[in-house]
């Protein structure tokens, strides 16, 4: 099996600006680089979509990312300090009888 070429930051944005800056086509751009014109136009899509959060890297998360993981993790410990309180609640309602 092999393995996933990784692209940096830099490498990315400098072939993208040789389709979108300098006007090679992308597969001439794509060639030169020796990559596959298929990639060049995934991340032209991407960098143009992503209002400057494209190519953050592996882990990073977008603003809105990081948001919904802190919700998701506040709902579950919620969820938890609710059981609690239910399972404390049927124990003391047994207690006082």
């Amino acid at each position: 099996m092999t393995t996933r070429k990784k692209y940096t930051k830099e490498f990315k944005l400098d072939a993208i600006s040789l389709v979108l800056e300098q006007n090679y086509t992308r597969t001439e751009a794509a060639k030169n680089l020796g990559l596959n014109a298929n990639v060049l136009g995934r991340w032209i899509k991407e960098h143009q979509n992503d209002d400057g959060q494209a190519f953050r890297g592996n882990g990073k998360l977008t603003p809105e990312q990081e948001e919904i993981r802190k919700l998701k993790a506040q709902v579950k410990r919620l969820e938890m300090e609710k059981d609690i309180l239910k399972k404390a609640t049927v124990f003391f309602a047994k207690e006082t009888k």
